[in-house]
């Protein structure tokens, strides 16, 4: 199980479990869109890497991807706890600029109020 999903204050959190890369990608799609279609009622998401050490250019524009559909749903998401070396991806290819970024889960979910 890559994914782990659960919802707190009507957001879900997705938290995943290894790093990002083309080999991860697909199974890290499938089972976000099967607990989307779970919970249709949430809109907003934030994304916790905590646990997730690498990310190459497919896990980024997996990422952009899940972002473009969520907003094209009226929701939005928000990154929390990324690490050292996918932050890196994120400044070299300035990310940042599309992502709102957060140290802690906690934080990500007050961003939405």
């Amino acid at each position: 199980m890559l994914v782990n999903c659960s919802k707190v204050d009507e957001v879900g959190v997705v938290q995943l479990s290894k790093a990002l890369t083309a080999a991860t990608v697909d199974l890290f799609r499938d089972q976000l869109s099967s607990w989307q279609e779970a919970e249709p009622g949430v809109k907003n998401y934030v994304i916790d890497l905590e646990k997730v050490d690498f990310m190459d250019s497919a896990g980024l524009g997996t990422l952009i991807a899940v972002l473009k559909r969520i907003s094209e749903h009226g929701g939005d998401m928000k990154i929390a706890n990324l690490q050292k070396k996918p932050r890196m991806v994120f400044e070299i290819t300035r990310a940042y600029k599309v992502f709102e970024i957060y140290e802690t889960v906690e934080d990500a979910i007050k961003g939405f109020e």
